[in-house]
């Protein structure tokens, strides 16, 4: 990397911060102090706001599912944590464990793995117990042994964050602890609010990238590639330089064999050259487009125009201990693929730690 002063690149467009069109609080969630806080939040914002007279989460549906769909990501709902939650689940490669501090995410992305992982209208559920939710990660932490917890599993938290606070609290929370780690990773760019917080070195910041075509074409409602290496840039800088000095990290998702994709891929790789071009604490994760038969039946009716390659003829099929289906690229595909995200790594980022392929 080079050895030239560090500075902030020039700003390149952000995405505009979401807003709900509607906001649902549950009477549990306003009972609790953080779900005030995220009140308070959302009253500075000037949204609507319906405080429900039951725990239950009604009237989500519309005329047809893609009016459902439609619906529901417009809608912001602050209930509490099920029980269930408290019950972590290991996430490998990713990380040891996961936990959640809200389910749903604001971004219109075609591949979108939740499709397949959440059940009933996509509304994004903001949980108003994060405290409880933090406190129980005691009980999976390891003294002498790293741990690591993945909080990005199922919403993206930076694009809520604005909104609810949630993943600086756990930010927080992580620069205390000895032997846990925090990772989150996001298509979003407003980082501005998470800088100065005292992390500690215990929260990996990352982004989700991609080639600008597929970014373009299937990731609606997202900050631009550009944007997010920018964002990505200023978490890691350091605090002398008005940065975040976090440990930062890319995971490049989901990886298409569009045409022509060696060359769009390239120049990916060239954009995060010029982004990160000082030294840092840095990863890669690598994973490849799949799906599964119940997200494509979901996706299709999301995004009922899509040009989303999801031809079960042209993948090999995977299967999990499970029984679980999923269709894949094929093994000489996967072989080229990997080669050649690894051979830009190594070229460009000899000192960075490429985590997995998938």
């Amino acid at each position: 990397m080079a050895d030239k002063p560090i500075e902030l690149q020039p700003n390149i467009g952000s995405s505009r911060l979401w807003m709900p069109d509607r906001v649902l609080f549950t009477p549990a969630a306003l009972q609790e102090p953080w779900g005030q806080q995220i009140l308070a939040r959302l009253q500075s914002f000037n949204l609507p706001i319906e405080e429900l007279s039951r725990n239950r989460l009604t009237d989500l549906r519309g005329e047809s599912d893609r009016d459902t769909y439609v619906k529901s990501k417009r809608t912001l709902a602050v209930v509490t944590a099920p029980p269930s939650a408290f019950k972590l689940s290991p996430i490998p490669p990713s990380a040891d464990w996961q936990f959640h501090l809200a389910e749903g995410c604001p971004a219109h992305c075609q591949y979108c793995y939740l499709a397949g992982s959440l059940s009933g209208p996509p509304v994004i559920r903001v949980f108003a117990n994060l405290p409880q939710i933090l406190a129980n990660l005691a009980n999976y932490e390891q003294p002498g042994q790293a741990k690591t917890f993945e909080v990005s599993c199922y919403t993206d938290p930076l694009g809520i964050e604005h909104l609810t606070g949630s993943l600086a609290e756990c930010i927080r929370y992580f620069g205390n602890r000895q032997d846990a780690y925090l990772r989150w990773v996001s298509k979003f760019d407003a980082v501005d609010a998470l800088l100065d917080l005292p992390h500690n070195g215990r929260t990996r910041c990352r982004v989700s990238v991609n080639a600008d075509l597929v970014a373009r074409r299937f990731e609606g409602g997202t900050a631009s590639v550009a944007a997010r290496l920018q964002a990505l840039r200023r978490l890691a800088l350091p605090r002398s330089q008005n940065g975040g000095g976090y440990p930062i990290g890319l995971v490049v998702a989901p990886i298409m064999l569009i045409e022509d994709w060696e060359q769009h891929y390239q120049q990916l790789f060239d954009e995060i050259s010029a982004a990160i071009d000082f030294d840092c604490d840095l990863t890669f994760e690598l994973i490849s487009h799949r799906f599964t038969p119940g997200s494509k039946a979901v996706l299709q009716t999301w995004y009922p125009q899509s040009q989303l390659d999801m031809d079960e003829e042209k993948r090999s099929i995977k299967r999990n201990k499970f029984g679980g289906t999923k269709y894949v690229y094929d093994s000489d595909a996967m072989k080229r693929v990997r080669h050649f995200f690894e051979r830009q790594i190594q070229e460009r980022f000899p000192q960075a730690r490429l985590l997995y392929w998938t």
